[in-house]
């Protein structure tokens, strides 16, 4: 099967978060072909199986198939592969696929399960299904860290809804409209993230806070005022606490929190880690860890799952969600080779068991 086309059907499939019937169905036939034993299951996500049952360790490829809104006409230009979701994350996945059916009928072992996601962008919770339903000896989240990267772990997220109607005021009055009352709360925030952030040079270690959409209107009686804050949190961070601390910010608004994953990290000394390290070394590249200020299925995943995890895939992130989005054809073919040879790294391991 051709690489590049292969990538380039899913990219043809717009599927934000929500909308990814059309290419559960089309990947899951796909995999059939490739000799996977694939299906959907009850929320959406496509799960293929290579391996049988006899084998001693199962190793998940946990991917996404969602995106984020904003179809981006598929070319291919100057080796450039252009479509929304080529780095984030159908790349990567495509990759996984690609690499796991390259790589299976050579492993005795060790049993593959590739998972493609729903709502990863949105509220993880293809992932969330997954949680109790899989207990691999090792798993692999499929983000784009780069082929020579290897992610090792990602902040914690936390979004605030802000709701707010008042009742319309004169210009001239000295009461505070719906619009001043919350970018009060965002002040506030903005003061403490500052404070916390002191002393702190690394920044994944920082707080972080971004305005998200801030929107007003009035029906002539009242003011109303809608408002989100994504606030991405360092490890170490109490949720809960720091939940509470915004609610007594609020006077008087409407406020609901969303995500509360906290910050995830995994161990660097495990044998997933060093088959990635041979991998990518295989191919000659240098490799280096990273930790991301985003937050991925790695915060959902890995403290449950508790095994050896990394994230990776092709892909510069800086790209996700821009209308830029394009991977390198190169350093994807690239991806696929190390992602091959790392599954046999694994099914060295679990003939050492």
């Amino acid at each position: 099967m051709d690489e590049v086309e292969f990538l380039m059907e899913l990219l043809q499939i717009y599927s934000p978060s929500r909308r990814e019937e059309k290419l559960a169905s089309h990947l899951a036939t796909r995999m059939e072909e490739l000799g996977f034993d694939a299906r959907v299951d009850e929320v959406g996500n496509v799960i293929g199986e290579l391996g049988g049952a006899n084998c001693n360790s199962q190793l998940v490829f946990l991917g996404h198939i969602d995106t984020v809104p904003g179809f981006i006409p598929v070319r291919l230009d100057d080796g450039k592969l252009y479509g929304r979701g080529a780095v984030d994350a159908k790349g990567p996945l495509a990759a996984f696929i690609l690499a796991a059916a390259q790589a299976a009928p050579r492993l005795r072992n060790v049993s593959i399960t590739v998972i493609g996601a729903v709502c990863e962008e949105a509220d993880g919770e293809g992932a969330r299904h997954l949680v109790h339903r899989f207990r691999p000896a090792m798993a692999i989240i499929g983000e784009p860290s780069g082929w020579e990267g290897i992610t090792l772990g990602y902040k914690g997220r936390l979004v605030v809804h802000y709701r707010l109607s008042t009742p319309v005021t004169h210009a001239a009055s000295s009461e505070p409209s719906a619009p001043e009352k919350a970018l009060e709360l965002w002040w506030r925030l903005s003061s403490y993230v500052s404070r916390f952030n002191r002393r702190r040079a690394r920044r994944f270690d920082c707080l972080d806070a971004s305005l998200r959409r801030i929107n007003s209107s009035s029906d002539g009686f009242y003011d109303h005022l809608e408002m989100t804050i994504g606030i991405r949190t360092p490890p170490g961070i109490d949720v809960a606490a720091l939940q509470k601390k915004v609610a007594s910010w609020v006077n008087g608004a409407e406020l609901s929190f969303t995500g509360g994953e906290p910050a995830f990290v995994a161990d660097k000394n495990t044998p997933l880690v060093r088959a990635f390290l041979r991998a990518i070394r295989a191919m000659g590249g240098r490799p280096r860890f990273k930790l991301k200020t985003g937050t991925s299925d790695m915060n959902v995943v890995g403290p449950a799952w508790n095994c050896p995890i990394v994230a990776y895939g092709p892909g510069n992130s800086s790209l996700d969600h821009t209308p830029n989005e394009h991977i390198e054809v190169e350093e994807y073919l690239r991806a696929i080779k190390v992602l091959e040879r790392a599954c046999y790294e694994v099914e060295k391991w679990a003939d050492s068991q």
